[in-house]
């Protein structure tokens, strides 16, 4: 009787352990919990880097077994969050229609709202602004308050990056202390956004205290993040009040939370490398500066997130390596700053022309004005257009026409040049000019007055000649092609001085030591093309290298001052002639 009696207690007791386990497997199954909790847990989980989307999709399936058309209007909210924009905006295409007949004062403004602030997260500025004016148009319509509040905060923050920060400022100052409809969240938020708004504005001690406010507020409730945020605002303000040093000891502390575990959103993460750079190029240490621009630019080409001060940043990354003579790092920064430069100011350009037009003056009749001027400005635009048209056309012609004309007197001055080359009037002495009796002012002839008066006074007869022999030496074994030629290395080579030699080239030459030594290699240049097919197969660098230039540009432009034709005409017509 005993044995039955403990084994019905066993059985009891395993009855009620049973029932406990299965109520608690069935509390923590998503669809069993109430919408609220759900709720609870994806913005908490998403605020922590959690389970967000298996929370949205559980809160979506729990709707839509339930067929209750709220909260799947709610479940695709919460699943857009989770999405990349093509997705996110299929997501809100659902909401939109699933809401179309919504009697909720909430639609559709609240979906034109959501569309903006996605668009503004990744960084399309145009679109955004277009549907924060629908939203603020419908939220007007139905009397939703925080809805305006909402439109009108975001449009404030269009107008911060536009430079409007004064406007930003008053709109944001409202919002936080005049709107008992925004929570306490929303008004911290304002706060930090005010903040930022002051420094811009100089008004740094109201910025100051707001920072303050909101570091203490942070620490008392925990909010490691909202701290790390007031931190980098305060490390601008550092870097604005130009304490670098301090603005650097927070901004480091910022850069270890944010890039830790993805804490930080892509503006924490960028700004805060602005920043520290900023303020490193402010102390002159520029290597630390380029460092974290440097880390920037790898941002912008992985998240693509454009913002106004990115110019500073590639500008100084340009100058930095064009002081250090880096041409490949130079050109790629320049590059990256056109790219940049082109989004930044297609958004400003959209940003400025629309914001006035479409949310300063909202009445009918201002927007039926601001039509007519626009068509009025198109039409005006049209003529201009097919005015400038016009004149380039014009002036395009006339350069044809120009250049043909300069084209054919290249040509002909390339063909004498060969043809004198072959009758064999380039002499052995190349002081003297080539092609002197056709291009006689552009290769000017040697003086050959009595040589004692064109003996300088400082130098005597012997010395002249025996400076003018080493000289006829110098030309007739080509040594004028060595690369590196100086006037003190020629004249250390021919045992005189310098100001000896030059003087000798000046009154003998009729030109300077520079000249001279230009004139003599071009004459073998013009005189080796047109003579020897393999030298002229070679490129232009070997070639300009052969002649002792340090570069091909030194080169052909001294060929086209010496010769009154481009090198690139005298090769095209020595084949021409050579063929015919």
């Amino acid at each position: 009787m005993m044995k039955i009696k403990l084994l019905l207690l066993f059985l009891i007791i395993g009855s009620v352990f049973f029932h406990a386990q299965t109520h608690n497997i069935e509390k923590n199954i998503p669809e069993h919990r109430t919408y609220e909790e759900l709720e609870k847990e994806f913005y908490g989980s998403r605020i922590e880097e959690g389970n967000s989307k298996s929370i949205a999709d559980s809160y979506l399936k729990k709707a839509k077994s339930e067929k209750n058309t709220t909260q799947i209007a709610e479940g695709y909210v919460m699943l857009h969050f989770e999405e990349n924009l093509p997705n996110a905006l299929k997501y809100l295409d659902s909401l939109q229609h699933i809401t179309k007949n919504s009697k909720e004062n909430t639609y559709p403004a609240r979906i034109y709202l959501l569309k903006g602030n996605l668009y503004f997260r990744n960084d399309n500025l145009q679109s955004a602004l277009n549907n924060y004016i629908l939203g603020l148009k419908y939220a007007k319509e139905k009397g939703n308050k925080r809805q305006i509040a909402m439109a009108h905060i975001s449009i404030a923050y269009l107008n911060n990056y536009i430079g409007k920060h004064a406007e930003t400022a008053k709109v944001l100052r409202h919002y936080a202390y005049d709107a008992d409809y925004m929570n306490k969240d929303e008004k911290n938020s304002l706060k930090l956004n005010l903040a930022d708004a002051y420094i811009e504005i100089n008004k740094m001690d109201s910025a100051y205290a707001l920072i303050q406010e909101g570091l203490q507020d942070s620490k008392k409730n925990k909010d490691i993040y909202r701290y790390h945020q007031n931190l980098g605002l305060l490390g601008y303000y550092y870097l604005h009040s130009k304490n670098y040093q301090k603005a650097i000891d927070g901004l480091l502390e910022c850069e270890k939370y944010f890039f830790t575990n993805n804490n930080g959103s892509k503006r924490n993460h960028n700004y805060t490398l602005l920043y520290l750079g900023k303020s490193y190029a402010g102390l002159q240490e520029k290597e630390k500066a380029v460092g974290f621009f440097r880390k920037i630019d790898s941002l912008v080409l992985k998240t693509n997130y454009i913002y106004p001060e990115l110019r500073e940043v590639y500008t100084y990354l340009i100058d930095y390596y064009k002081e250090n003579d880096d041409k490949e790092k130079q050109l790629y920064y320049v590059d990256r700053f056109f790219k940049v430069d082109k989004v930044l100011d297609t958004q400003f350009r959209y940003i400025s022309r629309e914001l006035p037009r479409r949310y300063d003056t909202p009445e009918l009749q201002q927007e039926k004005e601001d039509i007519t001027n626009e068509l009025t400005k198109r039409k005006s635009l049209f003529y201009i257009v097919l005015s400038l048209l016009l004149i380039s056309h014009l002036l395009f012609i006339n350069v044809y026409f120009k250049y043909k004309k300069s084209e054919k007197n290249y040509k002909k001055i390339a063909q004498d040049l060969i043809q004198s080359v072959n009758e064999n009037r380039v002499g052995k002495n190349r002081d003297q000019e080539t092609g002197k009796e056709i291009q006689s002012e552009m290769l000017p002839v040697e003086n050959t007055e009595n040589s004692e008066e064109r003996t300088p006074r400082t130098i005597s007869e012997d010395i002249a000649q025996t400076i003018l022999k080493e000289l006829d030496i110098f030309e007739s074994k080509d040594q004028f092609l060595n690369k590196g030629i100086t006037l003190g290395s020629l004249a250390k080579k021919i045992k005189t001085n310098s100001k000896y030699l030059s003087e000798i080239i000046n009154t003998y030459k009729g030109k300077n030591f520079a000249t001279y030594l230009n004139d003599l290699r071009i004459d073998y240049a013009i005189s080796r093309l047109a003579n020897d097919k393999k030298f002229r197969s070679y490129k232009i660098p070997f070639i300009a290298e052969e002649l002792g230039y340090n570069n091909e540009q030194a080169f052909t432009l001294a060929f086209k001052k010496r010769t009154g034709t481009p090198l690139s005409i005298y090769l095209k017509e020595i084949e021409n002639m050579s063929s015919n």
